[in-house]
């Protein structure tokens, strides 16, 4: 069952960061819906996968994210 989940990303500020999060969590979970809006610096995630999959992808793209 897919869970949409919400991420702060402090440090996201550019599309360039857009692009390295969508295709890491891609890379993690191709069926997964991610949004990404950079003037909020949000994520938003619907995937089968947990949270914390979520939350370490990120961390390992680079990325501090704290669930919202």
């Amino acid at each position: 069952m897919e869970t949409e989940m919400k991420f702060l990303v402090s440090d996201m500020t550019c599309n360039h960061c857009k692009a390295t999060i969508e295709n890491a969590i891609q890379n993690l979970d191709g069926n997964a819906k991610v949004s990404v809006d950079l003037e909020s610096k949000t994520v938003a995630v619907e995937t089968t996968r947990g949270q914390q999959h979520i939350l370490n992808t990120l961390a390992g793209a680079g990325f501090e994210a704290r669930v919202v």
